[in-house]
Parts: C-alpha cells; structure tokens; sequence
C-alpha cells in the first residue's frame, strides 16, 4: 500500500475510487466480469446499502458536495484484497450527466493492469464488454493498452506492460 508523508507528519493512503451508476445491479455485474468481488454490501458511512435506497444524512451530503438528502443505494467491491475499493453509488433522485471522455478534464478512466491482454479482451468481449477498439500496442509497444466502457460509459483501461523494453526510462 502506497504511503505518502505530508508537511504535518501524518501519512496517506489509498482508500477508494467512486463511481456514480445509474444501475447498481447491473454495474455490480458488469465490475465483477473484470475481477471485482463485493467487499461491502454498503457504504456505512453515507447510510447507502445494497439492498434498499436510504438518504445520505445532511452532514455527509454537505461533505461530498450532494444537494440535501439524496437517495440511493451503493456497495464497495475491490479486485483481491488490496486497495484502492471501488465504491459504485447509485443516486435515484438526482440530475445527472455524461462521464466525461478522454479528451476532457479531471479523473476520465480508471486502469487495471493485466498479465495477457489479448486473452482477457477475448474473453470479456465473449462475455458482452464493449471496448472503443481491439488492444492497441503503445510507443515502442512499451505497452498494449484496449478501454472497455461500463454500462455508464465509464471507461477502464486494461494496461499490458511490458518492463523488459522499458530500459531507457527505469
């Protein structure tokens, strides 16, 4: 777990990354086609669990930058047993937009590292995953990067390094 010293002397870590759904059910079902399991059927802390919608209280709301009382369900899922958790949240009543795309500003995918590729976008493909492209190799095929899209069209990008050819950059 990474760890990182800040001017007051206390340190940091990774905790967990949120995703907004519009489907928990299916969101769940398409994170656990990449390797995600449910850590927790809840997120304690905001009053969401899986099973029924519930209100944030006011003070978390506030804290997150929520309009007052949403409601909504949520669950924290994670890939082994590491971090960061994924957290998928899904918010009944509130007016939402687009993700945003590579192109634009702010945090645009998320990366999971894989051993072979070209075996996992076969078989995620198989399994109904829809990518922006076949895997591509990068720069100095330093790389082989393919982007699924999850059914919000939250991109997550499946990363094939290759050290051995990075000599020059280590």
């Amino acid at each position: 777990m990474f760890h990182g010293e800040v001017s007051n002397g206390h340190k940091r870590s990774w905790g967990h990354i949120n995703i907004n759904v519009s489907d928990l059910d299916a969101s769940i079902a398409f994170y656990q086609k990449l390797g995600f399991s449910t850590f927790l059927p809840a997120i304690p802390y905001l009053n969401l669990g899986l099973e029924q919608e519930n209100t944030v209280d006011e003070a978390s709301a506030r804290a997150l930058g929520l309009p007052a009382a949403p409601r909504g369900r949520a669950c924290i899922m994670q890939l082994d047993d590491g971090f960061p958790k994924l957290d998928l949240t899904e918010f009944v009543d509130l007016d939402q937009r687009e993700p945003l795309e590579n192109k634009d500003l702010g945090v645009v995918r998320l990366c999971l590292v894989t051993e072979d590729l070209a075996a996992d976008y076969q078989a995620l493909t198989a399994d109904g995953v829809s990518f922006l492209s076949p895997p591509q190799s990068c720069y100095e095929r330093l790389a082989d990067v393919a982007t699924c899209i999850d059914p919000d069209g939250t991109r997550i990008e499946l990363l094939q390094v290759h050290l051995e050819r990075w000599g020059a950059f280590l």
